[in-house]
């Protein structure tokens, strides 16, 4: 057909019985105050605050100091 538009393959919900199954989601990450963490830029660091599920702060003790981290989290871990 001319002029017809396809929708991006992300946007199709995968069927029942497809080999293809879509990624499980990576679990959640779960941190408390005084949690000690590795960041992949910024280096060992304790968590000082929690802005509930959608960011942490953590002071780094360098020259980054304290910094407010985003969720999901993806640089982060927890020591």
């Amino acid at each position: 057909m001319i002029g017809s538009v396809t929708p991006p393959a992300g946007s199709r919900r995968p069927l029942a019985n497809s080999p293809f199954k879509p990624a499980a989601a990576a679990p959640r990450k779960e941190f408390a105050v005084d949690d000690l963490v590795s960041h992949d830029r910024y280096g060992l660091g304790r968590i000082v605050g929690l802005e509930g599920d959608s960011a942490v702060t953590v002071d780094f003790r360098t020259s980054a100091g304290v910094m407010r981290v985003k969720a999901p989290y993806l640089k982060l871990h927890k020591l």
